[in-house]
């Protein structure tokens, strides 16, 4: 008999997903399996090909963003799910971090002002053939998935959300990193004429951040395309940005134009801004405050109340033996 042991964050979707967020699943499975397949078919085939058919579905900004909610929802990865409701959508959709935008959370007007297709994407650096290619050709030769994640902010709040959207990993494997790329170095747009908070010069833009390769591999790193089985708005930071779970909200960049692949451990958008505050680590940890407030507890969204905090925001048993021999540098922070 095959036995099969779950890992700590694989449990039973039922548990946690309300019934009203994946209400159209039966839906998908009978009418949208052929779009499926074809992303599939564009995953199979080279590089060059699925460029070509994804321009010439191409017809302007509008017909890119309807071939792209054709993939809508996303396949369930159903081994995926943690232990606390999704957070209601009008309540996640309607209080963001995007400094692009304002400083205030209520930035989600503001942002549909982002022009997200077509949208570039450049993955060089240290790589075997750098390119440039639309974001929409690049996700119809990943995996395609539904994940549900916690997040949790370093400001002490959090919210639970099923992204859409690949392993980083595989974006990893399709850029294909020399040996001597130990870092993958990520940037958002740089569009102050839209984005009016990338007017104000004191801040370091355009935003940027970073991961370590290990880090960059690890399964939880996840490229989101989508939430709650539609398209990111943009306040979300559509069309792709990163997830990472088990760091502080600030490190899972927003509207990605550039992955850049280095042997330089870059220096992030707020660690450039107070680096006695915001490190590059950034990893959650109720046991290390921050300088001006505890990291313990957090306030769910949506709920009123405030829960302890875990450590690796409950993913301990996947990403702890990333840190291993480096216990001397401040990886809480």
């Amino acid at each position: 008999m095959l036995i099969k042991r779950p890992r700590a964050w694989e449990l039973s979707e039922n548990l946690v997903t309300p019934e009203n967020v994946f209400l159209n699943r039966r839906a998908f499975l009978r009418g949208t399996t052929a779009s499926i397949a074809g992303a599939a078919t564009l995953a199979v085939a080279g590089c060059g090909e699925a460029a070509e058919n994804a321009e010439a579905l191409a017809g302007g900004e509008a017909d890119l963003t309807a071939k792209a909610a054709e993939l809508f929802p996303y396949p369930a990865n159903t081994s995926i799910a943690v232990d606390r409701p999704v957070t209601d959508e009008e309540v996640s959709s309607t209080y963001n971090n995007f400094y692009e935008f304002g400083s205030h959370k209520r930035i989600s007007r503001a942002a549909e002002a982002l022009v997200s297709r077509p949208w570039k994407i450049e993955i060089t650096g240290e790589v075997d053939t750098p390119i440039t290619l639309d974001v929409d050709q690049l996700i119809a030769q990943m995996p395609l998935e539904e994940r549900i994640y916690r997040h949790r902010c370093v400001e002490a709040w959090s919210m639970t959300v099923p992204w859409s959207g690949f392993p980083l990993a595989a974006l990893v494997d399709f850029a294909k990193p020399k040996s001597s790329a130990r870092y993958l170095k990520m940037q958002t747009f740089m569009q102050p004429s839209v984005a009016s908070g990338q007017k104000q010069s004191w801040y370091p833009w355009p935003y940027t951040e970073g991961l370590t390769m290990a880090e960059a591999r690890n399964d939880l790193a996840f490229m989101a395309t989508g939430i709650y089985g539609k398209p990111l708005g943009e306040q979300f930071g559509a069309p792709i940005r990163l997830a990472v779970p088990w760091k502080y909200g600030f490190k899972s960049i927003k509207s990605i134009v550039k992955f850049e692949f280095t042997g330089k451990k870059p220096t992030s958008f707020w660690e450039e801004i107070a680096p006695k505050e915001y490190g590059f680590w950034a990893n959650v940890n109720p046991d290390v405050p921050h300088p001006r407030w505890s990291q313990a507890t957090e306030e769910v969204l949506g709920t009123g109340r405030r829960v302890p905090t875990l450590m690796f925001n409950g993913y301990e048993e996947q990403v702890a033996g990333l840190y291993k021999g480096l216990e001397g540098q401040n990886l809480y922070r």
